[in-house]
């Protein structure tokens, strides 16, 4: 059965997607320039040591001013600084903190920047609560990391109040000479904004657009608690209406050919539901099929001709058993109670 998935998802590397199109390596400190004099710098932050895991964007203004969009666990702080050092970046100079979610490979380390800057941190109203007090997000991420928790993330501290800003569906943030607009994108998460800056056809994208290292497949982080298919889906239609020139992913950097690596993680991801769902209805448990799980999305990865390096970065970044877990929870939550009393029309977004 998997390897039907497989063969399904198979596919050449898109015409034209390659690392790194259009844009300087991420360790060339020369940014890209836009017609509005807004500078990108896409930073790796490093992430246990390893490259191409998580992906820091920065916009500087002419005036100095920067703005990240998601920092990254508390553990990367200090490489992300030197980072911008090297890049005469000004780390002082973080005016703002964007964050497209709340779980700790993007957002973990906000509360180190408004404390050492003052920079004030912007997220979805659903997530601002657990950067103010982030009791129940260290007690749910806990329950999954255990001992590994402060390795991985490194400290979670609240963030002052007056430090954390909502930001609701359709808001713009003017920053200087260029503005960016936070879009509702739920389906990995409730609370997942993305970040369009219109004028320039810019996406920062967070988790919703996928994760794809060095030209291989797009997959679906699929963590629990929050996966939903349908909405998912919806968010991927609302970015392609937008017709994006550029998309930057947190795992990792620039997704050239955005369309087509939208439809195509859309196609996976209505895969992996129906695999799990077979599975589940067959009365297979998770750790019975979570084996196959796994082989299969790294005999996929292989047939994409990566090396062994690029595997370990693709567990690093998403974690095959996460994603066991979040569509098992989907399947139970959405699917499988409701299968005979869902609408025709919900059944639509199925096929």
């Amino acid at each position: 059965m998997w390897a039907e998935l497989i063969n399904a998802n198979s596919r050449a590397q898109p015409s034209g997607f390659y690392p790194g199109a259009g844009l300087p390596a991420l360790g060339d400190p020369a940014p890209l320039v836009y017609a509005k004099c807004v500078k990108l710098h896409l930073l790796d932050a490093q992430h246990l040591g390893m490259s191409r895991v998580i992906c820091v964007g920065v916009l500087a203004a002419q005036n100095g001013s920067l703005t990240l969009i998601d920092p990254g666990p508390a553990s990367v702080f200090s490489h992300v600084i030197e980072a911008l050092r090297q890049r005469h970046l000004e780390p002082g100079n973080v005016q703002r903190v964007l964050v497209t979610h709340v779980h700790l490979d993007h957002s973990g380390g906000a509360w180190a920047w408004a404390k050492a800057f003052g920079s004030q941190v912007y997220a979805h109203p659903r997530g601002t609560p657990h950067l103010r007090n982030p009791e129940k997000l260290i007690a749910s991420a806990a329950r999954i990391y255990g001992d590994r928790m402060s390795r991985l993330w490194g400290d979670i501290k609240p963030i002052e109040p007056a430090l954390v800003a909502d930001l609701e569906d359709g808001e713009t943030i003017v920053c200087d000479e260029w503005s960016v607009t936070a879009l509702a994108t739920p389906g990995h998460a409730q609370h997942h904004h993305c970040f369009w800056i219109g004028d320039e056809r810019l996406l920062f994208a967070g988790d919703v657009a996928g994760v794809t290292i060095d030209g291989g497949p797009v997959f679906p982080p699929c963590p629990p608690p929050d996966i939903d298919l349908e909405a998912w889906k919806n968010s991927l239609a609302r970015l392609r209406s937008l017709l994006p020139a550029r998309v930057v992913a947190t795992h990792f950097g620039e997704i050239a050919s955005p369309a087509e690596r939208l439809d195509e993680l859309a196609g996976r991801l209505d895969r992996w539901v129906e695999w799990v769902g077979a599975c589940l209805e067959r009365g297979e448990s998770e750790e019975s099929f979570a084996p196959a799980f796994c082989a299969g999305r790294k005999e996929e990865l292989r047939a994409s001709h990566l090396d062994d390096d690029t595997l370990r970065v693709y567990e690093q970044a998403d974690p095959a058993m996460m994603s066991v877990a979040g569509l098992a929870r989907y399947w139970r939550k959405f699917r499988h109670p409701l299968r005979e009393l869902r609408s025709p029309e919900a059944s639509d977004l199925r096929t």
